[in-house]
């Protein structure tokens, strides 16, 4: 009997869209507008591009090394087995996790507001960490309910934050958005890093290769579409935003700036409505990419990087889910998460970077055109060096912050290696379909 997959083309573009938004517009709009103010928008452009080029990377090896691991497996693949690889893949799991954690902290911000009307850390972390709980749950029950519940939520969160946006422009006011205020070209380019981290959300598209009706035909077009689509709604949103705002008045509600700026065209209605609309959309996230986050621990896990509970069943999913969740949940009670999306968002580059590297290892196998790999390494590149050098200036001890990670990273693939005696294994794309075809067969049932 042919098993019914659970990703066909739109499926697999709301998920990348319902990854994507959330952390873009209500997580770091207003921390990549105190950098580039009313001109955010064209850094959202240049984001957008370096997300269309690390997509077509992406998709080349997704469809030649199709694998619920994702990036994870393209980086054994690409720098084979190693400490390495593996500790690349651990900070690459790592980063996932922080960007959740904070897209939570987000959730957590917006419910307390409409709930206590402030934004108290105690309501924050409790809303937070409970939303993280019930998709877990919801990722629990499978992959084909993932896929359903994504369609319903991204379809509601864009149809009110497109309807805010284009009544919005309605009221924009012109001087705000005058290019006599705006801020240094450099400062544009250099939150890149951010707007980047916003599109991220993409590379979730590649985790459901396995679940995927057709990879060869549907991965790259569902990656590009999704980003497009987004690329539109964030400069409309960035428009609607800083023409209603001023810089100084986003920067101080940059937690909820997009629902701030409902309210000179709509009103305290308008905050609430936008505040809804973000629970929705942070929540669509974290949805999504718990999805992901389960599929690289799985495949960690069955690489040997990780201990074996992360590869046990668990109801239609993995034991991974569990503890991962459990783990997220300490990040948000236990961390300070204002400094780490310029962090979170300068690691994950790095290790976008280090796959298209390790891409034009196998470029012969990917059939990938080597030209444009070697323009989204440019690119991820060049938006790591201007955003360390502002960074550094604005955020002493970020260089030192990201080398405790790398050195974190190291220190628990040794451990984990020296503790659990698993070796990992180079798996070709037969092998890794061949030993998780059961387990597959169960989650998408």
């Amino acid at each position: 009997m042919v098993q019914q997959k659970a990703f066909g083309f739109w499926s697999a573009v709301f998920l990348g869209i319902g990854s994507m938004v959330g952390a873009g517009i209500f997580v770091l709009l207003g921390e990549a507008g105190a950098i580039a103010g009313n001109l955010v928008w064209v850094s959202f452009l240049f984001g957008g591009v370096i997300a269309l080029l690390s997509s077509y990377s992406f998709a080349k090896l997704a469809v030649a090394y199709p694998s619920r691991g994702g990036m994870v497996e393209y980086l054994v693949q690409c720098y084979n087995e190693g400490i390495f690889s593996g500790s690349a893949s651990v900070l690459a799991y790592l980063s996932a996790m922080v960007a959740i954690a904070m897209v939570a902290k987000t959730f957590g911000t917006y419910a307390a507001m409409l709930t206590v009307g402030a934004d108290s850390l105690l309501w924050v972390d409790g809303f937070a960490a409970g939303i993280l709980i019930v998709f877990m749950l919801i990722n629990l029950a499978g992959s084909s309910l993932i896929a359903r519940s994504e369609n319903f939520i991204v379809i509601t969160k864009l149809t009110i934050i497109t309807l805010f946006a284009v009544i919005a422009l309605f009221y924009i006011r012109p001087e705000l958005l005058s290019l006599k205020d705006a801020p240094p070209v450099l400062n544009v380019f250099s939150s890149i890093a951010l707007t980047f981290f916003a599109y991220e959300g993409f590379r979730v598209i590649t985790n459901a290769a396995e679940d995927m009706l057709d990879p060869g035909k549907l991965m790259l077009r569902s990656m590009i579409t999704a980003i497009l689509l987004v690329m539109a709604l964030y400069v409309l949103v960035t428009f609607a935003v800083f023409g209603n705002l001023p810089l100084p008045e986003i920067i101080k509600a940059q937690d909820y700036a997009l629902a701030e700026a409902a309210k000179p065209a709509f009103g305290q209605m308008g905050f609430t409505i936008m505040a809804i609309a973000a629970l929705i959309s942070t929540a669509s996230s974290i949805n999504a990419s718990l999805y992901a986050v389960t599929n690289i621990t799985y495949q960690m896990a069955v690489n040997g990087e990780l201990p074996k509970v992360y590869e046990r069943n668990v109801w239609h999913s993995t034991e991974g889910l569990v503890v991962s969740t459990m783990v997220l949940i300490g990040f948000v009670l236990f961390l300070d998460l204002t400094q780490i999306a310029a962090i979170g968002s300068i690691s994950i580059l790095f290790i976008h970077m280090l796959v298209h590297i390790g891409h034009l290892f196998k470029i012969e196998k990917t059939g990938a055109s080597r030209t444009i790999v070697v323009l989204a390494i440019i690119g991820t590149l060049t938006a790591i060096v201007l955003a360390l050098s502002y960074t550094s200036k604005h955020l002493p001890g970020v260089g030192y912050y990201l080398a405790g990670g790398f050195l974190l990273a190291f220190a628990i693939e040794v451990t984990l290696r020296m503790t659990t005696q698993r070796v990992v294994r180079k798996q070709s794309p037969i092998g890794i379909l061949e030993k998780v075809e059961d387990k597959i067969k169960h989650i998408i049932q």
